[in-house]
């Protein structure tokens, strides 16, 4: 009976070399999403608002090659598993009970965020191509969505110039909102319910969607309305090859 191959000081050396690369950097953002909890938790306020500010007072830490592919991973996979966490909560009764009015809402503002965008660029003396990458960026996920329309459009300089400008501003935009909105939907009184159709509708990445709706204890409805925009994009995107 032949013996079996002793084992090579390298073979383990792919995976290990892969964790070793991604954990000081991993480490980095599980210290600071423990900072942001415990400041939350001890003296109140958001914590997603607590984890930003955090982020970037310690952002100098990319310069750092050791830290870029554990935040890298952190940013991307681990976040995306946690959104899809989340996602795998909602069930079909649970978006069943909201009937179909937020969904019909959400259906309107998006038709008519484009349409109005269409008309703000004919009124302005713009191209419409700006005006409909503009509208469908704010109306439907921000920077993707304007990719995805300029996908569709007829590939020129000035339209990769209006992609480009949709996506700085929208991103601007969308960065401020995702600040401010939370703390309006407290001053105005929303309920749980609302404050998710609200936050649904409204901000554009849906991790920090999610975040925000925890604080207010209404990410179910706010990730069963944000699905309600995502699906507009692969819609909006052949309507706008026919446009």
């Amino acid at each position: 009976m032949p013996n079996p191959k002793p084992m090579r000081a390298g073979d383990a050396a792919p995976w290990h070399a892969a964790l070793s690369s991604k954990f000081p950097g991993a480490l980095v953002c599980v210290t600071i999403g423990l900072a942001a909890t415990f400041v939350s938790e001890n003296y109140g306020g958001p914590q997603l608002l607590y984890a930003l500010l955090l982020g970037l007072a310690f952002h100098f830490l990319m310069d750092d090659r050791r830290m870029r592919d554990g935040v890298d991973f952190c940013a991307r996979t681990v976040l995306r598993f946690g959104v899809a966490l989340l996602g795998a909560r909602i069930t079909l009764p649970q978006i069943a009970t909201l009937g179909p009015a937020p969904a019909a809402t959400v259906t309107a503002a998006v038709v008519f965020t484009i349409l109005f965008g269409l008309l703000l660029a004919r009124l302005s003396g713009r191209p419409r191509e700006e005006g409909l990458l503009s509208g469908g960026a704010v109306a439907i996920c921000g920077a993707s969505a304007a990719l995805a329309i300029s996908s569709v459009l007829p590939q020129s300089k000035e339209n990769e110039r209006y992609t480009l400008l949709a996506v700085v501003g929208v991103t601007l935009l969308s960065t401020i909102a995702m600040i401010i909105y939370p703390f309006v939907a407290r001053g105005i009184g929303l309920n749980a319910t609302q404050a998710g159709i609200f936050f649904g509708g409204t901000i554009h990445d849906v991790a920090v969607c999610c975040c925000w709706c925890r604080w207010c204890s209404s990410s179910r409805c706010s990730i069963a309305v944000r699905h309600i925009r995502r699906a507009a994009q692969a819609n909006a995107s052949r309507w706008c090859r026919c446009f």
